[in-house]
């Protein structure tokens, strides 16, 4: 088969150090993303995104200014911009969440950035907080470029995954939280309270995370407990039968666990078209939960 080798190789062993080290510092910059970003439904507004260096938090208003950190992997640095206090960076190498995490606040207090965030990590058990954390230390730039590649390559899939639906629907972003890079549509109906359960994540922001009905999917590169860098898809409500759904390809399968649909990276990228696979995998799944959940499709699609 042949297989297309722009789609980088994830082997999780030798990410997974270099992983958990940068799920900590995204959280961090997230978290400054959280605390001057007005207020947009559904914690919009906390996520990062993908840009043709890495993450970046976008413009934030700040002030009278307008501030943005981007993790640049291809020159190995955390650039902090300011319209109006100047730049300043962080060079991107092995060094204790702690190290990051006062450094990173030094730079923005010598810019004039005073900006006090929730110090602990969210969904991430145990929830050392970053000022104390020495255990996560490593950066490879090797496994932090290819995390970002792979990431690249979902996210230009799900946007164009995205273009067909003109109901309500979310940018694809990356939610620090569980570091996994989503785009979520939306029925218009209200759903049933969700009863929560991520670690170290309060209840009510999971409820207004889902308080309408959703047909969710993402990418998520794995974590020790699952090795396995994977897409998802899911839809909350779960609807009845939705785990005995026909998707595509035939490599994917249902987590009962989960309550989702999974397929591996692996099978994406060794596919003779992994674009094409993966857009079958998301297209499939979304009509799984939406054709057993009468939404209304005439009015959420563009009719092409």
């Amino acid at each position: 088969m042949k297989k297309n080798h722009n789609w980088p190789e994830l082997n999780f062993v030798e990410l997974q150090e270099t992983l958990e080290t940068l799920h900590q510092w995204i959280q961090i910059v997230g978290k400054i993303r959280l605390r001057t970003m007005p207020w947009q439904n559904h914690s919009w507004h906390t996520a990062l995104y993908i840009t043709a260096r890495g993450f970046s938090t976008h413009a934030i208003p700040y002030q009278r200014q307008i501030i943005e950190l981007e993790f640049d992997f291809k020159q190995h640095k955390l650039l902090i911009r300011s319209s109006e206090a100047g730049n300043s960076s962080i060079e991107l190498q092995p060094k204790t969440v702690a190290d990051f995490y006062n450094e990173l606040f030094d730079k923005l207090n010598a810019m004039g950035i005073d900006v006090k965030i929730h110090s602990s990590p969210n969904e991430i058990e145990p929830a050392i907080p970053f000022a104390e954390n020495t255990v996560n230390r490593s950066y490879d730039p090797k496994a932090a470029n290819t995390i970002w590649q792979a990431m690249l390559k979902a996210n230009n899939v799900f946007n164009h995954f995205r273009t067909d639906f003109i109901g309500k629907c979310s940018p694809v972003h990356l939610f620090w939280g569980a570091f996994d890079l989503a785009v979520t549509r939306f029925s218009g109906n209200p759903a049933p309270l969700h009863p929560g359960g991520m670690p170290n994540m309060p209840l009510e922001v999971m409820q207004e995370a889902y308080s309408q009905e959703v047909s969710s999917a993402g990418f998520w590169p794995g974590s020790k407990d699952f090795p396995t860098p994977i897409f998802y898809a899911y839809a909350y409500p779960s609807p009845e039968g939705f785990a005995e759904q026909d998707v595509k390809p035939n490599q994917a399968f249902f987590s009962q666990e989960m309550g989702e649909f999974m397929l591996k990276y692996d099978d994406v990228r060794n596919a003779e078209n992994p674009e094409e696979t993966l857009y079958d995998f998301l297209q499939t799944t979304y009509e799984a939960a939406v054709n057993i959940s009468d939404w209304n499709r005439k009015k959420l699609e563009r009719q092409l």
